[in-house]
């Protein structure tokens, strides 16, 4: 794998975006976004530590779930930050996001909420082992989750008004832990794994099409212009990381053959 940029807390929730990649850097709150070269910038700040996920309405605002807070923000076109959703009533700590495309929001931790694009946020899945990547398939029928600690992928159907029904194993990982997921024009699934220090690539049913290693915990991956993108870093440990992740994370890429399909 080739390495673009280093020196990261913990980098997580990558979004392939207008071209560039976006990612949420733990422990610095920021968002940052590099360009297929290696050229990065600080797009943003967020008043949060961690964990924190982006994604994007429809309309172009970004959102960014403050995993700690227990809150949706959503980032106007002036830069401002408002609260999109309180969370709070639903939860105590969320993590990942993904928003489909009629702006439904899906946001997780040990549980699911659905968040409709005017902020009403309602629970649609409970006792998740760990929620973490999600993805939405191209045809937006379903929801993929990563149940890290359950090692699995957990698949649902998405009605209409964006509830969830028929949960099901969509994969059952072995001895992986899946973190951050993505989608391929193929249907597959590409999972990182912290423990394993590896990324995956995974059909429905479980069987393993693709392993890329690393010398380090993998948290996410996403696809973009050909190119896997992987975040990892070496994980110290949940304690370690609330006080200081460090600065061991990094992106690095290796080119693939199936192209990314999908949300995020």
């Amino acid at each position: 794998m080739k390495t673009l940029l280093t020196g990261l807390g913990l980098p997580e929730s990558p979004r392939w975006h207008d071209g560039r990649l976006w990612l949420a850097n733990w422990g610095a709150g920021e968002i940052i976004s590099i360009d297929p070269a290696g050229e990065s910038r600080v797009e943003f700040t967020v008043p949060t530590w961690i964990p924190f996920s982006i994604d994007w309405l429809p309309d172009g605002r970004e959102l960014v779930v403050a995993g700690q807070e227990g809150r949706l923000l959503r980032r106007e076109p002036d830069g401002t930050l408002v609260t999109h959703a309180d969370l709070t009533p639903l939860g105590q700590v969320f993590n990942e996001l993904v928003v489909d495309a009629r702006g439904n929001a899906y946001v997780n931790g040990a549980n699911l909420v659905l968040v409709t694009p005017d902020g009403r946020a309602t629970e649609v899945a409970a006792e998740l082992a760990w929620g973490n990547g999600m993805a939405i398939s191209d045809d937006g029928s379903t929801l993929i989750v990563a149940e890290s600690h359950a090692n699995r992928l957990t698949a649902f159907d998405i009605a209409e008004d964006g509830t969830l029904s028929g949960r099901r194993v969509w994969a059952d990982c072995g001895d992986g832990f899946p973190d951050g997921i993505c989608l391929d024009a193929e249907g597959a699934v590409w999972y990182a794994d912290v423990p394993n220090q590896r990324c995956v690539r995974v059909r429905e049913g479980g069987q393993v099409l693709q392993t890329v290693q690393a010398d380090r915990g993998c948290f996410a991956c996403m696809l973009g212009d050909g190119t896997l993108y992987v975040l990892n870093a070496v994980w110290p440990g949940m304690e370690e990381a609330m006080k200081d992740p460090g600065r061991t994370g990094q992106v690095q890429a290796v080119e693939v053959s199936v192209p990314h399909a999908g949300r995020p």
